[in-house]
């Protein structure tokens, strides 16, 4: 069952009185209803669409943050095969907020990596909402290694409001992990596409999205800090995050035009929350073809790049 947001009320509203035409039909049957339910479903699509072909970069936020989006297993699930998973950095723990391991786009072997948010209240609490710890990153980097060193692609998968802050993550180096592991992703040899899927936030996004080719779903959001805390900065009030998100340039219309992304990826109607496998793989096709694009270039061209790319970021702004 979908989960509306505030601004989805209208289309809420109609939905509701669709179930209940059908619930009242299914009694007895006597009425003919298949005209009038035809003509709300209608309404109810265009309404949706209409709702979605204009949102501001607020309603994009509340979109990418939406309970019911689909997270890194949604995206192995239903774009990649093969999963092997691997764990650990290697020194302290295994993070469950940062997966990764072996898989497989279509016929080519790759690195998966990813934020893994969870989607109910355990899982959620195990997978840390996303928020990486310094042995998750580290776990990151030994992925990255073990790709340039058999010569597989990176593919990384963002959704994160940012690393996580608390005291223990930052004793055991949480800003060195990040610092490290953006490092690595600017390092790799072989080619590295990342995708930001939902929420991209600050370095926690940064550390696995450093690549030569980055995309970003059409309604989700990237940028250094929350709305809320820039608001928080700016005004010294959160009520101001709708008015933070506009200045901000977080979405992927305003990202593009900056050159901080490179391709959007179409969402279906109503955002990826609707039709997860739809968006899966839709995502699983633009990477693909990123990929495809990369292909055979040798490290240091790769490299050479990549550091072009994040060179020109900005560069076509008029001063």
């Amino acid at each position: 069952m979908i989960s509306y947001l505030e601004f989805e009320k209208p289309v809420a509203e109609l939905d509701a009185k669709i179930t209940e035409l059908r619930d009242a039909a299914g009694e007895d049957g006597s009425v003919d209803i298949s005209k009038e339910l035809k003509r709300l479903e209608k309404k109810s699509a265009t309404l949706l669409e209409s709702t979605y072909r204009d949102l501001s970069p607020w309603q994009k936020t509340q979109v990418a943050r939406h309970p019911g989006r689909p997270h890194f297993h949604d995206y192995l699930r239903h774009g990649f095969t093969d999963f092997m998973p691997l764990g650990g950095d290697r020194a302290y723990a295994d993070d469950q907020a940062i997966m990764g391991g072996l898989a497989r786009l279509g016929e080519r072997k790759v690195m998966l990596i990813g934020h893994e948010k969870g989607n109910d209240t355990e899982s959620r609490i195990r997978h840390n909402f996303g928020m990486g710890k310094p042995e998750g990153y580290r776990k990151a980097i030994r992925l990255m290694e073990l790709a340039d060193r058999f010569g597989l692609p990176v593919v990384t998968l963002v959704d994160t409001s940012g690393a996580f802050p608390g005291i223990e993550a930052e004793e055991r180096g949480q800003a060195e992990a990040i610092a490290r592991s953006t490092e690595a992703c600017l390092g790799l040899g072989v080619p590295m596409v990342a995708a930001i899927v939902g929420e991209g936030g600050s370095g926690g996004a940064v550390a696995l999205a450093s690549a030569e080719r980055v995309l970003m779903f059409e309604h989700a959001v990237y940028s250094v800090i929350s709305p809320e805390g820039c608001a928080s900065i700016l005004w010294r009030t959160a009520a101001k995050a709708p008015e933070a998100a506009e200045a901000m340039k977080m979405t992927a219309q305003d990202l593009a035009k900056l050159g901080v992304i490179d391709r959007i990826v179409a969402e279906p109607v109503g955002g990826a929350q609707r039709d997860p496998q739809a968006a899966a793989e839709a995502l699983a096709t633009a990477i693909g073809e990123e990929l495809d694009a990369l292909a055979g270039l040798d490290a240091d061209t790769i490299r050479r790049k990549r550091e072009d790319r994040f060179l020109a970021i900005g560069s076509n702004i008029s001063r």
